[in-house]
Order: structure tokens, then sequence, then C-alpha cells
């Protein structure tokens, strides 16, 4: 006899929060003291956006230099750079909010969900503002229709700085924003 989905859906539910846990438990672990105030957390935050800002920089070189070969070797450069610094960055930035953006809504406490909703809400305006501007600053630049001068590689590294803004921008809010958690005292008296 065959098990049920709805049995097999539930097992791989309950090893899915094992997991979780466990997960939860090992970056606690590990985690640095240094970033359980809000200063260290929010400088990774900054430096976050920095590395974010790496991309747009990376369009503007391309816009400027393209086409020619010291452009596309400062954008293997700075991509570089990117892959070296971002994801190790990134990694630290998903630990510091114990994953508050990429967890499902139901693997969250209240308390972590009005975290994640305003760290999307500012992301998302903050995105807005940057769609606004790139709207606005191509369409001043590209007046001239077919006879644009804006290259093609720069577009498509607009169009990717617009991606990773809109995938990365929300976990840096996200570590921005974190507060401190609650003292010792503070939890021991409520237990």
């Amino acid at each position: 006899m065959t098990e049920s989905p709805i049995g097999r859906l539930e097992r791989s539910r309950r090893k899915r929060e094992q997991r979780l846990a466990a997960l939860d438990d090992e970056l606690e672990r590990r985690m640095p003291a240094r970033y359980a105030r809000q200063r260290p957390r929010r400088v990774l935050a900054g430096a976050g956006a920095v590395t974010l800002g790496l991309f747009w920089v990376d369009a503007a070189v391309s816009w400027v230099l393209a086409p020619s070969d010291t452009a596309m070797i400062t954008n293997f450069v700075i991509l570089g750079v990117l892959l070296v610094v971002g994801l190790p960055l990134a990694g630290q930035l998903i630990a510091v909010t114990r994953g508050l953006t990429s967890k499902r809504e139901r693997e969250l406490d209240e308390r972590q969900i009005t975290a994640r909703l305003r760290a999307f809400a500012t992301a998302h305006r903050a995105t807005t503002f940057v769609l606004v501007a790139v709207v606005v600053v191509t369409s001043i630049a590209d007046r001239d229709g077919r006879e644009s001068q804006i290259p093609g590689a720069a577009l498509f590294l607009i169009l990717f700085a617009l991606l990773a803004t809109h995938v990365f921008l929300p976990l840096i809010v996200a570590a921005w924003q974190t507060t401190d958690p609650p003292a010792e005292e503070e939890r021991e008296g409520d237990a």
C-alpha cells in the first residue's frame, strides 16, 4: 500500500522545519559576537550597499567607455571584485538577518514578519526611486532614438544592476534595520 501524498507532504514539511531549526542554531552558534550590536551590522549593511553600487559603477563605466578594450577590462575587474567580495558579504548578510528575506512566511514569527515587511517596503521605495532615475537618465541620453549613443553593453549592465538591486536591497535594508536582541535579563524576566 502506498503512502498518501498528504502524509508525505507533512513529513517533508517537518523535516524542513527540523533542518531550518538546526541551521538557525548553527548560525546562532557561529555568528560572531561583533554582530550582536547594531553598529557592526550597519557597517556590514553599508559594505553591502557599496558592493551593490559597484554594479552601477560597472554600468556607468561601460556607458562612458564602451565599446573599447578598456571598458571590457574594467568590466571584468569589477565583476571579479563583486564575485570575490560580494558573495561572502551576501552570505554574511543572510547570516546576520538569519534568512529573514529568504524564509517562507510560515517559518517566521510575528516580530520577524513585521521586520521583513518593513525591510521589503523600504527596499521597494528605494528601488522605485532608482527605477525612476534610470528611466529619466536613459530617456535624456537617448533623445536621438535609433541613432542613440548608449552602448548595448551599458544597457545590459543597467538591467543587470536593476536586477541585483531588486534582489539584494531588501537583504541590505533588513541588515540595517535589524534591532538588537533583548538583553539576557529581559529574556529571563519574560520566561
